[in-house]
């Protein structure tokens, strides 16, 4: 009862210490964009395990945090299953505003090879998983991390893992003549 008397006590001193002060104007409750952007390159920087200065896109990170966790389905291109290929295809669709081929081998022939140290945000890594061809692609984010759907669903990956190092093929980026045929296809649709 001691306990319970004290605690009233002790809000209904706070509330009168409140209400004799004078109130200050709260902040506009519209941040600027600016501010916005840089709160969000943050979040994703710290989240991601990426350094804030390689989080230049923040609609890329954003799309790759909202799939995070999706199982992994072959064959499988939604939120209920997908495979590597499928998840690199919808994220450039809706990231990059860009339609690229359905396989990882396909996707590789539309690229010009990257050095692993030349990635950069945005570039596709692929690797040959117990296999001469090409077998699984992910999203280069910065710092030797990328994204992919592997057998455990949608994940945030390092290169320099054993397991990735080992298997690691080529970086790439998207030519531009394929971005130009992609840009003029959609332009025409």
């Amino acid at each position: 009862m001691k306990k319970f008397t004290l605690a009233i006590a002790l809000v209904l001193s706070i509330l009168c210490a409140q209400a004799q002060t004078k109130s200050v104007p709260a902040a506009p409750a519209d941040k600027p964009a600016d501010e916005e952007q840089s709160l969000a390159k943050e979040y994703f920087s710290q989240v991601m395990g990426v350094a804030l200065s390689a989080t230049s896109n923040v609609k890329l990170f954003q799309f790759v945090y909202d799939w995070i966790g999706t199982p992994y389905r072959f064959g499988g291109n939604s939120k209920r299953g997908v495979d590597c290929s499928a998840f690199t295809k919808e994220l450039y669709t809706n990231v990059f505003n860009l339609t690229i081929k359905r396989n990882s081998r396909d996707i590789f022939s539309m690229v010009s090879p990257v050095a692993k140290d030349e990635l950069k945000e945005g570039d596709l890594v692929f690797f040959k998983i117990h296999s001469r061809s090409i077998s699984h692609v992910g999203i280069y984010l910065g710092d030797g991390r990328f994204a992919h759907a592997s057998m455990k669903g949608v994940a945030i990956s390092n290169l320099d893992d054993a397991y990735y190092s080992r298997y690691f093929y080529k970086g790439g980026r998207l030519l531009d003549v394929f971005k130009e045929q992609l840009e003029k296809t959609s332009d025409i649709q």
